[in-house]
Protein backbone atom coordinates (compact mmCIF):
# COMPACT_ATOMS: atom_id res chain seq x y z
CA UNK A 1 0.00 0.00 0.00
CA UNK A 2 3.07 2.29 -0.34
CA UNK A 3 1.66 2.60 -3.82
CA UNK A 4 -1.60 3.03 -3.38
CA UNK A 5 -1.67 4.97 0.16
CA UNK A 6 1.36 6.97 -0.67
CA UNK A 7 2.23 7.20 -4.51
CA UNK A 8 -1.14 7.66 -5.58
CA UNK A 9 -3.40 9.39 -3.00
CA UNK A 10 -0.41 11.10 -0.78
CA UNK A 11 1.71 13.07 -3.90
CA UNK A 12 -0.10 12.26 -6.98
CA UNK A 13 -3.66 13.55 -5.64
CA UNK A 14 -2.80 15.69 -2.33
CA UNK A 15 -5.88 13.77 -0.82
CA UNK A 16 -4.49 14.15 2.86
CA UNK A 17 -1.09 15.22 4.69
CA UNK A 18 1.22 12.49 6.84
CA UNK A 19 3.30 12.51 9.63
CA UNK A 20 7.67 12.26 8.39
CA UNK A 21 7.52 8.80 9.58
CA UNK A 22 4.18 7.18 7.54
CA UNK A 23 6.63 9.11 4.36
CA UNK A 24 9.26 7.35 5.31
CA UNK A 25 7.88 4.15 5.59
CA UNK A 26 5.81 4.63 1.91
CA UNK A 27 9.56 6.21 0.44
CA UNK A 28 11.17 2.72 1.12
CA UNK A 29 8.69 0.47 0.22
CA UNK A 30 7.22 2.91 -2.42
CA UNK A 31 11.40 2.50 -3.86
CA UNK A 32 11.23 -1.56 -3.26
CA UNK A 33 8.10 -1.40 -5.68
CA UNK A 34 10.26 -0.51 -8.38
CA UNK A 35 7.44 1.80 -10.26
CA UNK A 36 10.16 4.46 -10.86
CA UNK A 37 10.65 7.82 -8.19
CA UNK A 38 7.65 9.39 -6.28
CA UNK A 39 8.21 12.27 -9.23
CA UNK A 40 7.98 10.12 -11.85
CA UNK A 41 4.93 8.09 -10.93
CA UNK A 42 3.07 11.09 -9.59
CA UNK A 43 3.89 13.42 -12.99
CA UNK A 44 2.84 10.76 -15.18
CA UNK A 45 -0.23 10.17 -12.98
CA UNK A 46 -0.92 13.46 -12.96
CA UNK A 47 -0.79 13.81 -16.71
CA UNK A 48 -2.99 10.52 -17.33
CA UNK A 49 -6.20 12.14 -14.73
CA UNK A 50 -5.53 15.62 -16.88
CA UNK A 51 -5.57 13.80 -20.70
CA UNK A 52 -7.40 10.57 -19.81
CA UNK A 53 -8.17 8.35 -22.58
CA UNK A 54 -6.71 11.13 -25.15
CA UNK A 55 -4.57 8.70 -27.12
CA UNK A 56 -1.49 10.72 -27.56
CA UNK A 57 -1.39 12.53 -24.52
CA UNK A 58 -2.26 10.04 -21.74
CA UNK A 59 0.84 7.98 -21.15
CA UNK A 60 -1.28 4.47 -20.82
CA UNK A 61 -4.52 5.38 -22.65
CA UNK A 62 -6.83 2.33 -22.39
CA UNK A 63 -8.15 3.43 -25.80
CA UNK A 64 -5.27 1.92 -27.02
CA UNK A 65 -5.68 -1.54 -25.92
CA UNK A 66 -5.27 -3.29 -23.13
CA UNK A 67 -1.60 -4.67 -23.53
CA UNK A 68 -0.86 -1.03 -24.03
CA UNK A 69 -2.39 0.72 -20.83
CA UNK A 70 -1.61 -2.67 -19.30
CA UNK A 71 2.32 -2.80 -19.95
CA UNK A 72 3.02 -1.99 -23.28
CA UNK A 73 3.37 1.75 -22.60
CA UNK A 74 6.58 0.41 -20.57
CA UNK A 75 8.86 -1.50 -23.04
CA UNK A 76 9.04 1.73 -25.06
CA UNK A 77 9.39 5.17 -25.72
CA UNK A 78 6.39 6.82 -26.59
CA UNK A 79 6.02 10.79 -26.87
CA UNK A 80 3.28 10.55 -24.64
CA UNK A 81 4.81 9.26 -21.70
CA UNK A 82 7.95 11.20 -21.53
CA UNK A 83 8.81 12.17 -18.33
CA UNK A 84 8.01 16.23 -18.20
CA UNK A 85 7.82 17.22 -14.16
CA UNK A 86 6.38 20.67 -15.07
CA UNK A 87 3.36 19.21 -13.36
CA UNK A 88 4.50 18.65 -9.80
CA UNK A 89 6.09 21.91 -8.31
CA UNK A 90 4.95 21.02 -4.89
CA UNK A 91 6.51 17.25 -4.32
CA UNK A 92 9.56 19.60 -5.38
CA UNK A 93 9.33 21.12 -2.49
CA UNK A 94 9.68 18.08 -0.25
CA UNK A 95 12.87 17.21 0.50
CA UNK A 96 12.39 13.34 1.01
CA UNK A 97 11.32 13.50 -2.39
CA UNK A 98 13.94 15.28 -3.88
CA UNK A 99 16.59 12.92 -1.94
CA UNK A 100 14.90 9.63 -3.23
CA UNK A 101 14.66 10.97 -6.95
CA UNK A 102 18.36 11.99 -6.98
CA UNK A 103 19.53 8.41 -5.78
CA UNK A 104 16.63 6.23 -7.05
CA UNK A 105 18.74 3.35 -8.63
CA UNK A 106 21.68 3.17 -5.50
CA UNK A 107 18.08 2.82 -3.16
CA UNK A 108 15.81 0.48 -5.68
CA UNK A 109 18.97 -1.98 -5.76
CA UNK A 110 19.95 -1.58 -2.23
CA UNK A 111 16.52 -2.27 -0.69
CA UNK A 112 15.00 -4.83 -3.14
CA UNK A 113 18.43 -7.42 -3.23
CA UNK A 114 19.55 -6.00 0.83
CA UNK A 115 16.53 -6.17 2.66
CA UNK A 116 15.82 -9.52 1.29
CA UNK A 117 19.14 -10.56 1.69
CA UNK A 118 19.12 -9.82 5.53
CA UNK A 119 15.85 -11.62 5.85
CA UNK A 120 17.03 -14.71 4.11
CA UNK A 121 20.19 -14.54 6.60
CA UNK A 122 18.16 -14.77 9.22
CA UNK A 123 15.61 -17.69 8.36
CA UNK A 124 18.56 -19.43 6.45
CA UNK A 125 17.48 -19.67 3.20
CA UNK A 126 18.74 -16.61 1.33
CA UNK A 127 17.30 -18.17 -2.28
CA UNK A 128 13.88 -18.73 -0.95
CA UNK A 129 14.07 -15.22 0.54
CA UNK A 130 15.09 -13.72 -2.82
CA UNK A 131 12.25 -15.26 -4.66
CA UNK A 132 9.43 -14.79 -2.48
CA UNK A 133 10.33 -10.92 -1.16
CA UNK A 134 11.95 -10.42 -4.32
CA UNK A 135 10.58 -11.79 -7.60
CA UNK A 136 7.21 -13.12 -6.58
CA UNK A 137 6.63 -9.90 -4.83
CA UNK A 138 7.41 -7.33 -7.69
CA UNK A 139 5.63 -9.60 -10.12
CA UNK A 140 2.38 -9.48 -7.62
CA UNK A 141 2.69 -5.41 -7.59
CA UNK A 142 3.18 -4.51 -10.84
CA UNK A 143 0.42 -6.36 -12.15
CA UNK A 144 -2.23 -5.28 -9.30
CA UNK A 145 -1.00 -1.71 -10.22
CA UNK A 146 -1.37 -2.15 -14.25
CA UNK A 147 -4.64 -3.48 -13.60
CA UNK A 148 -5.57 -0.33 -12.83
CA UNK A 149 -4.80 1.48 -16.37
CA UNK A 150 -5.73 -1.49 -17.98
CA UNK A 151 -8.80 -3.56 -16.76
CA UNK A 152 -10.43 -0.50 -14.65
CA UNK A 153 -10.68 1.64 -17.73
CA UNK A 154 -11.97 -1.51 -19.37
CA UNK A 155 -14.50 -3.96 -17.13
CA UNK A 156 -17.37 -2.22 -14.70
CA UNK A 157 -19.55 0.12 -14.37
CA UNK A 158 -20.13 3.67 -14.45
CA UNK A 159 -22.39 5.25 -11.94
CA UNK A 160 -20.85 8.47 -11.79
CA UNK A 161 -19.76 9.49 -14.84
CA UNK A 162 -19.28 8.38 -18.21
CA UNK A 163 -17.12 11.62 -19.63
CA UNK A 164 -14.03 8.72 -19.73
CA UNK A 165 -13.67 5.13 -19.41
CA UNK A 166 -12.79 4.96 -16.04
CA UNK A 167 -14.84 1.66 -14.06
CA UNK A 168 -15.86 0.99 -10.99
CA UNK A 169 -15.12 -2.74 -10.29
CA UNK A 170 -15.36 -4.07 -7.20
CA UNK A 171 -13.68 -7.63 -8.19
CA UNK A 172 -10.58 -5.30 -8.52
CA UNK A 173 -10.73 -3.28 -5.94
CA UNK A 174 -10.15 -6.57 -3.90
CA UNK A 175 -6.96 -7.27 -5.52
CA UNK A 176 -5.83 -3.59 -5.57
CA UNK A 177 -6.16 -2.71 -2.14
CA UNK A 178 -9.25 -0.61 -2.85
CA UNK A 179 -8.27 0.99 -6.48
CA UNK A 180 -11.10 -0.45 -8.12
CA UNK A 181 -13.54 2.03 -7.74
CA UNK A 182 -12.33 3.75 -10.76
CA UNK A 183 -15.02 5.20 -11.63
CA UNK A 184 -15.65 7.28 -8.62
CA UNK A 185 -11.40 8.26 -8.29
CA UNK A 186 -11.65 10.14 -11.72
CA UNK A 187 -14.76 12.30 -11.04
CA UNK A 188 -13.38 13.08 -7.40
CA UNK A 189 -9.70 13.12 -7.29
CA UNK A 190 -9.23 14.79 -4.54
CA UNK A 191 -10.94 12.58 -1.90
CA UNK A 192 -9.22 10.26 0.28
CA UNK A 193 -11.48 7.59 -0.38
CA UNK A 194 -11.88 4.97 -3.78
CA UNK A 195 -14.50 2.90 -2.03
CA UNK A 196 -16.40 6.11 -0.49
CA UNK A 197 -19.43 3.38 1.04
CA UNK A 198 -18.36 2.13 4.12
CA UNK A 199 -18.88 -1.72 2.91
CA UNK A 200 -17.16 -1.06 -0.23
CA UNK A 201 -13.93 -2.60 0.25
CA UNK A 202 -10.80 0.13 0.49
CA UNK A 203 -7.81 -1.13 2.50
CA UNK A 204 -5.63 2.08 1.90
CA UNK A 205 -8.96 4.11 2.82
CA UNK A 206 -9.08 2.43 5.72
CA UNK A 207 -5.97 2.49 6.65
CA UNK A 208 -5.70 6.35 6.05
CA UNK A 209 -8.39 6.62 8.60
CA UNK A 210 -7.47 4.47 10.78
CA UNK A 211 -3.79 6.13 10.68
CA UNK A 212 -5.40 9.52 11.91
CA UNK A 213 -6.62 9.10 15.52
CA UNK A 214 -2.47 9.15 16.46
CA UNK A 215 -1.50 11.84 14.65
CA UNK A 216 0.20 9.75 11.30
CA UNK A 217 -2.30 11.45 8.86
CA UNK A 218 -4.35 14.58 9.14
CA UNK A 219 -6.33 16.76 6.77
CA UNK A 220 -8.15 14.18 4.66
CA UNK A 221 -10.11 15.61 1.95
CA UNK A 222 -13.98 14.19 1.57
CA UNK A 223 -16.23 14.81 -1.58
CA UNK A 224 -19.44 16.66 0.30
CA UNK A 225 -22.42 13.41 0.12
CA UNK A 226 -24.59 16.31 -2.09
CA UNK A 227 -21.84 16.43 -4.63
CA UNK A 228 -21.62 12.38 -4.70
CA UNK A 229 -25.46 12.29 -4.71
CA UNK A 230 -25.34 14.71 -7.60
CA UNK A 231 -23.23 12.49 -9.61
CA UNK A 232 -25.26 9.51 -9.24
CA UNK A 233 -28.81 10.81 -10.19
CA UNK A 234 -27.08 12.64 -13.35
CA UNK A 235 -25.81 9.30 -14.62
CA UNK A 236 -29.38 7.92 -13.58
CA UNK A 237 -31.54 10.67 -15.56
CA UNK A 238 -28.75 9.87 -18.57
CA UNK A 239 -29.10 6.29 -18.96
CA UNK A 240 -33.33 6.19 -18.22
CA UNK A 241 -33.09 8.93 -21.65
CA UNK A 242 -30.89 6.60 -23.17
CA UNK A 243 -33.52 3.67 -22.39
CA UNK A 244 -36.90 5.46 -23.07
CA UNK A 245 -35.40 6.41 -26.74
CA UNK A 246 -34.77 2.80 -27.07
CA UNK A 247 -37.93 1.65 -26.04
CA UNK A 248 -39.48 4.11 -27.87
CA UNK A 249 -42.12 1.64 -29.67
CA UNK A 250 -45.95 1.45 -30.12
CA UNK A 251 -45.62 -1.66 -28.89
CA UNK A 252 -44.68 -0.82 -25.62
CA UNK A 253 -48.20 1.35 -23.76
CA UNK A 254 -46.27 2.02 -20.74
CA UNK A 255 -43.11 3.98 -22.18
CA UNK A 256 -45.19 7.47 -22.05
CA UNK A 257 -46.31 6.66 -18.02
CA UNK A 258 -42.48 5.49 -17.07
CA UNK A 259 -41.64 8.93 -19.41
CA UNK A 260 -43.51 11.38 -17.42
CA UNK A 261 -42.16 9.64 -14.43
CA UNK A 262 -38.59 10.23 -15.20
CA UNK A 263 -39.56 13.64 -16.43
CA UNK A 264 -41.19 14.47 -12.77
CA UNK A 265 -38.12 12.97 -10.90
CA UNK A 266 -35.67 15.03 -12.80
CA UNK A 267 -37.85 18.25 -12.15
CA UNK A 268 -37.27 17.22 -8.68
CA UNK A 269 -33.73 16.69 -9.38
CA UNK A 270 -32.98 20.61 -10.16
CA UNK A 271 -36.09 21.75 -7.68
CA UNK A 272 -33.13 20.42 -5.12
CA UNK A 273 -30.04 21.28 -6.57
CA UNK A 274 -31.62 25.10 -6.89
CA UNK A 275 -32.94 24.88 -3.04
CA UNK A 276 -29.25 23.28 -2.16
CA UNK A 277 -27.36 26.38 -3.88
CA UNK A 278 -29.63 29.02 -2.38
CA UNK A 279 -29.30 27.45 1.03
CA UNK A 280 -25.71 27.11 0.56
CA UNK A 281 -25.72 30.77 -0.47
CA UNK A 282 -27.30 31.73 2.52
CA UNK A 283 -24.98 30.31 4.97
CA UNK A 284 -22.35 31.51 3.08
CA UNK A 285 -23.20 35.06 3.49
CA UNK A 286 -24.43 34.46 7.04
CA UNK A 287 -20.90 33.06 7.48
CA UNK A 288 -19.67 36.06 6.11
CA UNK A 289 -21.81 38.34 8.69
CA UNK A 290 -20.62 36.44 11.38
CA UNK A 291 -24.00 35.25 12.61
CA UNK A 292 -23.51 30.93 12.45
CA UNK A 293 -21.11 30.48 15.37
CA UNK A 294 -22.00 26.61 15.23
CA UNK A 295 -22.07 25.76 12.20
CA UNK A 296 -22.65 22.16 12.94
CA UNK A 297 -25.83 22.86 15.39
CA UNK A 298 -27.32 26.08 12.85
CA UNK A 299 -30.47 25.39 11.00
CA UNK A 300 -29.17 26.03 7.44
CA UNK A 301 -26.94 22.91 8.04
CA UNK A 302 -30.28 20.98 9.14
CA UNK A 303 -31.72 22.25 5.93
CA UNK A 304 -29.07 21.39 3.70
CA UNK A 305 -28.40 17.93 5.38
CA UNK A 306 -32.21 17.51 4.57
CA UNK A 307 -31.69 18.28 0.71
CA UNK A 308 -28.96 15.45 0.86
CA UNK A 309 -31.33 12.74 2.35
CA UNK A 310 -34.12 13.88 0.21
CA UNK A 311 -31.17 13.38 -3.41
CA UNK A 312 -30.87 9.64 -1.85
CA UNK A 313 -34.20 8.85 -1.48
CA UNK A 314 -34.77 9.82 -5.25
CA UNK A 315 -31.85 8.03 -6.09
CA UNK A 316 -33.41 4.92 -4.83
CA UNK A 317 -36.76 5.95 -6.54
CA UNK A 318 -34.76 6.02 -9.92
CA UNK A 319 -33.11 2.16 -9.39
CA UNK A 320 -36.42 1.30 -9.38
CA UNK A 321 -37.46 3.32 -12.46
CA UNK A 322 -34.54 1.45 -13.94
CA UNK A 323 -35.67 -2.31 -12.94
CA UNK A 324 -38.53 -1.46 -15.11
CA UNK A 325 -36.85 0.33 -17.54
CA UNK A 326 -34.86 -2.91 -18.33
Amino acid sequence: MAITGGYHRLWAHRTYEAHPALRIFYLIFGTMALQNSAFAWCSGHRSHHLHVDDVDRDPYSARRGFWFSHIGWMLREYPSGRPDLTNIPDLKKDRLLVFQHRHYVPLAIALNFGLPLAAGLVFHDVWGMLILAGVLRLVWSHHVTFFINSLAHMWGTRPYTDDNTARDNPALAVVTYGEGYHNFHHIFTHDYRNGVRWWQWDPTKWLIAALEPFGLTRRLKRTPRFQIQRALLAMQFKRAERRLADLASPAHSHIEQLRARVAHEYEAFLAALADWARVKEQWLEEKRRAVIEHWQQSELQAKLREIERALSRQHRRMRVLHAQLA
